[in-house]
Order: structure tokens, then C-alpha cells, then sequence
């Protein structure tokens, strides 16, 4: 069963009862939820979901993917499929088609996000999208796998990095809290 409305808020529930600071920045997702907007379908620009996956090898670095439309250094993830049952699931199924690391080696750390956020996406005229945001729910995953085969029509190259790398400074801080 696909991923529905009331999985999605109720992720963002049990998120804010860990992490009542956030109930601010996530206003815009549950104001689109309350108005019955399906954000789970890549065409509602006003905001859809997204999930990706910070995965930590044993020594505590974090997996990222150089993303080749938007050209930086991204979390592996990506858009919600009708197969994902639930964001968890699709975090995982991102990030083996993205890095060729199948769910089988990895471990998640909880059902419950560690970090959600609102972002804007540029435009892409190829795809025919304007400018929207995404609304990506990221997931901390353990592996001792290596990277494999690597998704080359959005992805060119994969590389473990220190957390400290990490840009949000949000995301950052509850990570390397998390790997203590």
C-alpha cells in the first residue's frame, strides 16, 4: 500500500514529540496536509515528500552522493513511489538504487526521522518543473557495506564524508550526537 497522508502526519507527530523545536519550519507541510493536499506525488510544487538516507559506516562517516542535476553534495534520497509503504522503506529503496548498498546491510536507527526538512528546488525546465520544495524526511542508517554500482543518470560519484561536513547545522549537531 502506498504511502498515505496519515503516515506522513503521523511521522511528523511522533518527530515533533522528540523534536517540539521544529513545529515551526514544518508548519508549511502540515498546513498542506490539513488542506488535503497530496504530498505524496511528485506534481504538487507547492511541496511533496521526499526521504533520504543518512547512512554512517562504523566509523561514523556519512554516505553522500554528487548529485548531477543539481551539482553538490547530497544525503542519498529522493521522490516517494507508489511501491513505498512507508518513508522508512522509501529512504532505503532510494538509497540502493542511488548507491548499489542494499537494505539488507543496513540497519535504521528508528522508525523516526532525525531530521526533516523544507527545501527549495530550482527549476527544471528538462522535466518540465518550476521551482518547488521538497519536504525530505531523513532517516540515520547504519552499514559495514561498501558503496556498490552507482545510479549514473542522477548521480556521479558517492564518497563518505567527516559529519562535520554536513551543511544544516541542525542536521549536523543531531548526528554527530547520534554517533556518540
Amino acid at each position: 500500500m502506498a504511502i498515505t497522508a496519515d503516515h506522513i502526519r503521523s511521522v511528523i507527530g511522533d518527530y515533533l514529540d522528540v523534536y517540539p523545536e521544529d513545529k515551526q519550519s514544518l508548519a508549511p507541510a502540515l498546513e498542506l496536509l490539513d488542506n488535503g493536499v497530496d504530498i505524496t506525488t511528485r506534481g504538487e510544487f507547492r511541496g511533496h515528500a521526499t526521504a533520504a538516507a543518512i547512512l554512517a559506516d562504523p566509523d561514523g562517516r556519512i554516505l553522500h552522493i554528487r548529485h548531477l542535476v543539481l551539482d553538490s553534495w547530497l544525503l542519498p534520497g529522493g521522490h516517494l513511489e507508489v511501491s513505498d509503504t512507508t518513508l522508512l522503506d522509501a529512504a532505503l529503496r532510494e538509497l540502493a538504487e542511488e548507491t548499489g548498498i542494499p537494505a539488507a546491510v543496513v540497519t535504521p536507527a528508528g522508525d523516526r526521522p532525525l531530521h526533516i526538512d523544507i527545501h527549495p528546488i530550482p527549476a527544471n525546465p528538462a522535466k518540465g518543473e518550476p521551482d518547488h520544495r521538497h519536504i525530505d524526511f531523513r532517516f540515520l542508517l547504519h552499514t559495514t557495506s561498501a558503496i556498490g554500482p552507482l545510479q549514473t543518470e542522477e548521480v556521479t560519484a558517492a564518497a563518505w564524508h567527516e559529519p562535520d561536513s554536513i551543511g544544516d547545522r541542525t542536521l549536523r549537531q543531531r548526528v554527530i550526537q547520534a554517533l556518540r
